[in-house]
């Protein structure tokens, strides 16, 4: 299975560090934030790795040739003259998406014990041209999906602003999204957007457009991620809490 790593992010939350190292290089209790998530994935069977970067995206470089890139296959994807954001991210990753297997996608922000076998298992199963990995936690900003876990929407609860693929639904659940999903090949080829964007708009733009393969059945499914270890590196406080809790 190939992995798409996003680790290319500013780290503004996190400005008194990301001045002089980037995200992906900031430690948890002695292990920076790319190699956990790198070492998690490769004790589950994940060897080929694309990893976006940029801001300091040399020494991302450096530290991985340092490390024998942990003993997996990397490319870089290397977007230090224009950051592309989650959406154009993936669609910079177009050929190393390409090919018959789904691949994953991971914030390298994100610590977690998930078992992606059970995530591919319900990817699969749901026939769905992609699986958003979402737990039920406390978050402003939601997806939303019907009875049968399709995704429909998204909200900004602090503004109460929401989005629909379609028309407004009354009926729905919300979950926060887990930083982890899982795409098929052919997901890349619905995608109209260009250059820099968010990949929730694409979510919502392939939903809106229903462009999907006629073997596609499940749409873009939610799984919903029960997995006890679940950490969102993006703040200093959020940091802490996983240093004392992960040691």
């Amino acid at each position: 299975m190939k992995a798409i790593i996003l680790a290319a992010g500013l780290g503004t939350r996190l400005k008194k560090i990301t001045d002089n190292k980037p995200k992906a290089l900031i430690e948890i209790n002695g292990k920076t934030m790319l190699e956990t998530v790198i070492q998690n994935l490769k004790n589950q069977g994940v060897y080929n790795f694309l990893i976006n970067i940029h801001h300091l995206g040399q020494s991302i470089i450096d530290y991985l040739t340092e490390n024998n890139n942990f003993g997996v296959n990397i490319s870089i994807s290397d977007e230090r003259q224009l950051l592309l954001d989650t959406g154009g991210a993936i669609l910079n990753a177009q050929k190393f998406i390409s090919g018959n297997e789904p691949i994953l996608v991971h914030n390298v922000d994100i610590i977690s014990n998930i078992n992606i076998q059970n995530l591919v298992a319900s990817h699969k199963n749901d026939n769905s041209i992609a699986t958003l990995c979402v737990r039920k936690r406390n978050s402003q900003r939601a997806l939303l999906f019907n009875n049968s876990m399709h995704l429909i929407g998204w909200c900004n609860l602090g503004t109460n602003e929401f989005r629909w693929s379609t028309t407004p639904h009354k009926e729905f659940e919300m979950y926060a999204f887990s930083g982890i999903y899982i795409i098929e090949p052919e997901f890349i080829d619905h995608i109209t957007l260009k250059g820099k964007f968010s990949i929730i708009d694409a979510w919502l733009e392939i939903v809106k457009n229903n462009t999907y393969s006629p073997v596609r059945t499940g749409i873009i499914s939610g799984y919903i991620d029960k997995s006890e270890i679940w950490h969102d590196l993006g703040t200093i406080e959020k940091i802490n809490i996983a240093k004392q809790t992960s040691r």
